[in-house]
């Protein structure tokens, strides 16, 4: 699996691995069902929830 980016979306991350909804959980982040998860990127949908997208990339990075 390659690394993650803050350009990705949010569907594009979940479909690389399934673990990542527990990071997204861990954030607050109820990323399934939202319609821009399809189009939002990771960056996006960090700056529209008030977190800083670089500690979540790094703990998504940590997944294997």
């Amino acid at each position: 699996m390659g690394k993650f980016t803050k350009d990705m979306t949010f569907e594009e991350a979940i479909r690389s691995n399934p673990e990542v909804l527990k990071v997204l959980k861990k954030f607050n982040l109820g990323c399934i069902g939202c319609m821009g998860a399809q189009h939002e990127s990771l960056e996006q949908g960090c700056n529209a929830h008030g977190l800083d997208v670089e500690t979540l990339l790094k703990e998504l990075n940590q997944l294997k």
